[in-house]
């Protein structure tokens, strides 16, 4: 007994989908894991990127021992370019993952304060005084983690994104006799991927979509065939290479990301060229239908993604007909499923044939489900649980899986971003909480405050109405007809209604000045006061009411 505690922090990741970023702090040390950024969804106009709050780390910079990063996903790394701004930063990962990590660092011209160690399969490294073994795991991205860190409270067993592959495109499996064996020695706290906590079985195969693929393939022969998904998905990608190729079609890309992806996976063995080449998209007018295979950005529905440019007709490349097919190969991150389904609407519209998950096997789920989450808990044997990396209703069921392997029903936390967990030699509580509000990026870090935010929806969604008008205050008198121009709220020209406004404004003014308001801001304020109350009795809505009062 007398052990130093262990506090385990979220600053993004739990409750929701994306900012995955958690810290351990042992004495005066502290160790990230995972540092990732969130895609806006349709309630954050304007906002290109979601930041984790790193309040926290920044305050504590003199602190952090280094960053471990589980993937390669932009969930997980694509903060750091963001976190590097305040602080020098070691980053631990495999050669893939740090690849994809520091695309956005090299961006932003910080690699001089990011200094990257590549580690391997089975690697045990001390970081601090943190001994971090890094566990191979299957997900949708190749070389990807889980962590068994060793702390004077124990084992934190982090699983990162996983699933149970047994058949994976480049035969790296989980190691499930290492996790065992580190189960059998005692693990203190087990942090596990929640994402499919609510699917019930076993994720499929990622090879089991080859076949899929070969048969969309071979039945449009004759056609031009377009195959969306994520850049990062270097074995889905290697796939469609792999069918492609086989099937006599030449391969282009098309979106940035997924050029220099492809570049990447051939540069490090994990796509096989098999002495062909990858074209440049502008060379695609050159070739038959049924000699090109494009590979493609946009599987969310991006607004400026390559697929989303092509379904409404403004892609520069290629012109979407009734001789394409379009497989969209990955699954809809929440929030995402309007954009989509514009897409494939639009796709559609434009005579193409669009083949989905929803009705060809041509995804598999880089996550697992409630049989390989329960087996991780049988592995690992916690003696505590945290569930990670979901929305909270996947929490809360992974949270009850947890219970129904074993778990004691008190050392199952249910913590959300800003939580922290306090190990010490009495047990595992809840502890405190840290700043893990969301920060915005529009253009820069924090452009966007909450206020902002709010006003931006209330433009999208109930319009603005701008009244000016000018008054002489000393001698107390409105010395025009005040002018009244309105967007997204009534029709300009909707006389009757602009005439009752105006009308309200001149009373609403008349009686601040009679008073003796001798102050713009107090005009202004009657005339937001009388013009919002009057336009919510017209027409039950709410929009920005901006005054504008010249003073003459």
């Amino acid at each position: 007994m007398g052990e130093v505690p262990v506090r385990v922090g979220f600053l993004g990741g739990l409750g929701e989908i994306g900012r995955n970023c958690a810290f351990i702090r042992q004495g005066d040390s502290i160790l990230i894991v995972d540092c990732g950024l969130m895609f806006p969804n349709e309630e954050m106009p304007g906002v290109d990127l979601v930041l984790p709050d790193f309040s926290y780390l920044y305050e504590n910079k003199d602190k952090v021992v280094g960053c471990v990063l589980t993937h390669g996903h932009e969930d997980h790394t694509g903060g750091l370019s963001y976190l590097l701004r305040e602080l020098d930063l070691d980053v631990y990962g495999s050669q893939l993952t740090i690849s994809f990590a520091t695309n956005r660092v090299e961006e932003a011209g910080l690699m001089n304060r990011c200094r990257t160690h590549v580690v391997s399969d089975g690697d045990v490294l001390e970081i601090g005084p943190f001994l971090v073994e890094f566990i191979p795991v299957t997900h949708s991205v190749p070389s990807s983690f889980a962590l068994a860190i060793t702390t004077s409270q124990g084992v934190i067993f982090h699983t990162g994104d996983f699933k149970l592959d047994l058949t994976p495109f480049d035969s790296r499996r989980t190691d499930i006799s290492r996790i065992g064996a580190i189960g059998e020695s005692g693990v203190r706290l087990l942090l596990s991927d929640s994402t499919n906590a609510e699917e019930s079985g076993y994720s499929d195969s990622e090879t089991s979509v080859r076949p899929a693929l070969e048969t969309v393939f071979e039945s449009n022969k004759g056609k031009r065939v377009v195959v969306a998904c994520f850049a990062s998905h270097i074995h889905r990608v290697s796939q469609v290479i792999e069918v492609a190729m086989s099937q006599g079609r030449k391969v282009f890309t098309l979106g940035r990301s997924m050029a220099k992806n492809v570049s990447l996976g051939v540069k490090q063995g994990m796509i096989d060229l098999k002495g062909s080449e990858i074209l440049d998209i502008d060379k695609v007018s050159d070739y038959e239908d049924s000699e090109i295979c494009v590979l493609s950005t946009g599987s969310q529905g991006e607004p400026f993604s390559a697929l989303s440019l092509m379904a409404s007709g403004d892609s520069k490349w290629m012109k979407v007909g009734d001789n394409d097919v379009v497989i969209i190969s990955a699954d809809v991150i929440p929030g995402n499923e309007s954009a989509v389904g514009k897409v494939i609407d639009h796709l559609y519209r434009r005579g193409a044939t669009v083949i989905h998950p929803g009705v060809a096997h041509v995804h598999a789920s880089g996550h697992a489900k409630r049989s390989e989450l329960l087996t991780m808990l049988t592995l690992t044997k916690p003696d505590s649980f945290v569930p990670v990396h979901g929305e909270f209703r996947h929490l809360v069921n992974h949270a009850k899986l947890a219970i129904a392997s074993g778990v004691d029903p008190d050392k199952v936390l249910l913590a959300e971003d800003g939580d922290v967990i306090l190990l010490d030699d009495y047990g595992v509580h809840y502890d405190s909480e840290v700043p893990a509000g969301y920060l915005y990026v529009d253009g820069v870090v924090g452009g966007v405050a909450h206020g902002v935010l709010r006003d931006r929806r209330v433009l999208s969604e109930e319009g603005i109405v701008v009244v000016s008008v000018a008054v002489d205050l000393g001698a107390k008198q409105i010395l025009a007809e005040p002018e009244i121009a309105t967007r997204g709220w009534v029709e300009q020209g909707d006389g009757e209604v602009i005439t009752q406004l105006s009308k309200e404004v001149v009373e609403a003014l008349n009686r601040a000045l009679s008073t003796g308001s001798k102050d713009v801001d107090t005009l202004k304020k009657a005339i937001r006061t009388a013009v919002g109350k009057k336009i919510s009795t017209l027409t039950k809505r709410k929009p920005m009411v901006i005054p504008v009062v010249t003073e003459i």
